[in-house]
C-alpha cells in the first residue's frame, strides 16, 4: 500500500491510472476506522480497479465548541486495516496542505444544510462540502462510497456532485450496526460502559417510529411522540432532535405516504450520537404487495 501526503502527488497518481483506463474507487474518512468503514472499503474494492482511502481530520467541519484535538487518530491501526483490505493508496494530507495560506473558497449547499445537523452544528456542512469537493478534485475518483449513518451528509454530497457536474458516482451503503443495533461510529469509543448500554436507546426510538408508521399511525405528531417517549425512558439521554422528514429534501413531513426518513440526534453524557431509518409508507407497501409488482 502506498502512502501519499500531498495533493499534487495524489493527483499525479490518479491521472496516470486514469490515462491507462483504470477505474478509481474512493472512500473518504477522518480515520479511527471501524467495521463500518471496512464495509465501504470492501464494496469499493469489488467495484473498481484501484482504491484510495483518505484519512484526514478536517478542521473546517468542527465548531469552536467541539474539541478537534480530542478526535481519535490511531493512524497505525487505520493503515493496518487498509492493508488488510487491499487498499492501493492511503491519502493522508495535512491541514496545511489542504488549506494553505490564503485559502478562502468555501462550498455550501444551503437548503439541505439548514435543518437538523445544520441547526445543531451551523458551520459543519460548509466544511464537509468544501473538503469533499477538494478531495474529489485531488483524487479524481470514478466512484465514491459513503455510509447511510450520516444521511444528511450523503444527501448533501449527492446534491453538490450533481450541481457542480463533478462526474463522480456516489454510492451510499447501509449503516453497519453492533449486535444490539447501535450504529458504528468513531465517537462510540468515548462512551463509558454504562453510557454504551444507554446509547442503544436512539436506535430503539427509531425502530419504535418505524413500527408506528407500519401500524398505520403515520402522522408526524404521532411518530415523533412515540420516538420521544422511547428516548425519555433512558434518564441519561438528552434529545436534540427526533423527526420525520422527506428522504430527498429532508423537509419535515406531516404524514407518511410513500417513503419517510426518521432522523435522530441525542447526547449520552458528553457524546453526541446520530442515526436514521428509512421507512416505506403504506402507499408503497400496498403497491409492492400487488401481484406482479416488484
Amino acid at each position: 500500500m502506498k502512502i501519499i501526503r500531498t495533493p499534487r502527488s495524489m493527483t499525479a497518481w490518479s491521472e496516470r491510472l486514469r490515462r491507462e483506463g483504470v477505474t478509481i474507487g474512493f472512500v473518504p474518512t477522518m480515520g479511527a476506522l471501524h467495521d463500518g468503514h471496512r464495509s465501504l472499503i470492501r464494496a469499493a474494492r469489488l467495484r473498481c480497479d484501484a482504491l484510495v482511502v483518505s484519512i484526514f481530520v478536517n478542521p473546517t467541519q468542527f465548531s469552536q465548541t467541539e474539541d478537534l484535538t480530542r478526535y481519535p487518530r490511531p493512524i497505525a491501526r487505520d493503515r493496518a486495516l487498509c492493508r488488510e483490505e487491499g487498499v492501493d493508496v492511503c491519502f493522508e494530507p495535512t491541514a496545511e496542505a489542504m488549506y494553505p495560506e490564503g485559502f478562502q473558497t468555501t462550498v455550501t449547499v444551503p437548503a439541505l444544510a439548514r435543518r437538523w445537523e445544520g441547526e445543531a452544528r451551523p458551520h459543519h456542512f460548509s466544511g464537509v462540502a468544501t473538503v469533499v469537493t477538494k478531495l474529489f478534485g485531488i483524487v479524481q475518483p470514478d466512484l465514491a462510497l459513503f455510509g447511510q449513518k450520516d444521511y444528511q451528509q450523503t444527501a448533501l454530497v449527492k446534491r453538490l456532485v450533481a450541481d457542480l457536474n463533478l462526474g463522480v458516482t456516489i454510492n451510499v451503503r447501509p449503516t453497519v450496526r453492533e449486535q444490539d443495533g447501535l450504529a458504528m461510529s468513531s465517537r462510540n469509543r468515548y462512551l463509558s460502559t454504562e453510557d454504551r448500554r444507554a446509547a442503544t436507546i436512539l436506535y430503539r426510538a427509531l425502530q419504535a417510529g418505524r413500527q408506528a408508521i407500519e401500524a398505520g399511525r403515520g402522522t408526524a405528531s404521532t411518530v415523533e411522540r412515540v420516538m420521544r417517549q422511547t428516548v425519555e425512558q433512558e434518564p441519561t439521554a438528552r434529545i436534540e432532535y427526533l423527526t420525520l422528514c422527506e428522504p430527498a429534501s429532508l423537509e419535515p413531513l406531516e404524514h407518511v405516504k410513500r417513503r419517510a426518513l426518521l432522523l435522530g440526534a441525542i447526547r449520552i453524557g458528553a457524546v453526541r450520537l446520530i442515526d436514521n431509518v428509512v421507512v416505506a409508507g403504506p402507499d408503497r407497501r400496498q403497491r409492492a404487495s400487488r401481484p406482479g409488482h416488484p
